[in-house]
């Protein structure tokens, strides 16, 4: 067996081992776990059928996973993305008032649309232009957003009043109270680095919050997968291609080809995998891969899917090949089972996931040029307007549209790549066209 691994894998060429493999997939299994209780319960803002969207969540991890290791032999895993899905239930669903069938079908041809895109080097060549600092600014930014939604979502911080939009919660309730018990835990699980924190705190608050009787039991642990039929192929494309809804299809466009090169650099920096120009070899199929995943996760009912950045806790394990993600589908194809007991967690046990997540993307800040103002203004732009305007798509197009603008201010139109401005003329018709 060992052998035939060593062959598919190609394990000695990357210096790694059969049990490191198996170590560093355990790992990002258990740092990335809570996705399937927080993306069913982000999108059940939408409208999303919770049980249909965990079955869904699951099966995308599986599909997505299994096909970056077998084509791709990376240690990547795949997942659905948290900024994407928050852009989903929050703006699109919740405050632009679309069906959650509308979106998924926006979904799945904006994943069409990146698709075809990865097949060429189109892909690669218009995130290349995409300057550092914007890219720092987009992490640091669906960081905040996400920490916001967990805050809102916990009741630490609660909806206020014109003058004042927001304001502490009910610190005493003991529902919030929970909610800073799980906050802590994970906080002191990750100072003590131990693997699978966000996962421990999720299931230990969610237990303290039943034996308070905060939180009702399971009626069950164990059973067969609920289906998917709810959400299944369930596509409306009757609003997506009118002219009111194209910003929405634009933004969900760019999300999808940028969040992913993001995580993929920063992983593939981590496990060593860049060339000397900061390059990664093959990136064509990692990228391909993720396209597929976003296709495949619109059919089965859920959002845009892409590598996870908890990838990185598996690769620092030692994880270099698709053995690691091979563990990692195979844990997740186990807890199909166990969805009866996932999809009862309430926010205060996964909100605290979304605040510390939102953390662990924060520090691409200190890269940022705070001395070039031609940097730091539009990757300050781009953060303040993801949280502040409550959506991501704006503050993403609005540095593409910005940058470009103040460099030509500075007379350094030569930093401007090409790229950038075709990015800068779908940015700006999506100003235009926005429907306010």
């Amino acid at each position: 067996m060992h052998r035939l691994l060593n062959r598919v894998f190609k394990l000695e060429s990357y210096g790694t081992t059969v049990q490191t493999e198996l170590r560093a997939g355990l790992v990002i299994f258990l740092t990335m776990a809570y996705i399937v209780v927080v993306n069913p319960a982000i999108l059940g803002v939408a409208g999303i059928p919770k049980d249909a969207c965990t079955t869904a969540t699951i099966m995308t991890i599986i599909f997505g996973t299994l096909l970056m290791s077998l084509y791709a032999n990376r240690p990547f895993a795949i997942a659905p993305l948290m900024g994407e899905n928050a852009f989903v239930a929050f703006t699109v669903c919740k405050v632009m008032g679309y069906s959650w069938q509308t979106a998924l079908a926006a979904v799945f041809v904006s994943a069409i649309m990146v698709t075809l895109i990865s097949i060429t080097n189109a892909r690669a060549w218009l995130v290349d232009a995409i300057p550092l600092s914007l890219k720092y600014a987009l992490a640091v930014g669906i960081g905040l957003f996400l920490t916001f939604i967990g805050l809102n979502e916990t009741g630490i911080v609660a909806l206020g009043v014109p003058g004042a939009p927001v304001h502490l919660g009910k610190i005493n309730s003991p529902m919030v109270l929970l909610a800073l018990f799980g906050l802590l835990l994970t906080i002191i699980l990750l100072i003590r680095k131990i693997p699978g924190a966000i996962l421990i705190s999720i299931i230990t608050t969610t237990i303290v919050g039943i034996s308070f009787k905060l939180v009702p039991l399971p009626t069950q642990i164990v059973s067969l997968p609920p289906s998917v039929a709810p959400t299944f192929f369930k596509f409306d494309f009757g609003q997506v291609f009118t002219f009111s809804f194209f910003p929405i299809l634009l933004t969900m466009f760019l999300m999808d080809f940028l969040d992913m090169m993001g995580t993929l650099i920063g992983c593939s920096s981590l496990a060593g995998f860049l060339d000397e120009k900061g390059n990664l070899p093959q990136a064509k199929r990692p990228m391909l891969v993720d396209s597929i995943a976003s296709v495949f996760s619109s059919a089965m009912g859920t959002t845009t899917s892409g590598s996870y950045i908890e990838s990185a806790t598996g690769i620092q394990e030692g994880g270099r090949t698709g053995l690691t993600t091979l563990v990692v589908a195979l844990l997740f194809c186990l807890s199909l089972f166990f969805t009866p007991f996932l999809t009862v967690i309430p926010p205060q046990a996964y909100g605290p996931a979304l605040i510390v997540v939102g953390l662990m993307m924060l520090s691409p800040i200190t890269k940022i040029n705070f001395q070039d103002y031609t940097e730091l203004i539009p990757a300050f732009i781009t953060i303040c307007l993801m949280s502040f305007t409550y959506n991501i798509g704006v503050g993403l197009i609005a540095g593409f549209v910005l940058y470009p603008i103040l460099k030509l201010a500075a007379g350094r139109y030569k930093e401007i790549a090409p790229g950038l401005w075709v990015l800068f003329t779908l940015s700006l018709l999506f100003f235009i066209f926005y429907p306010y």
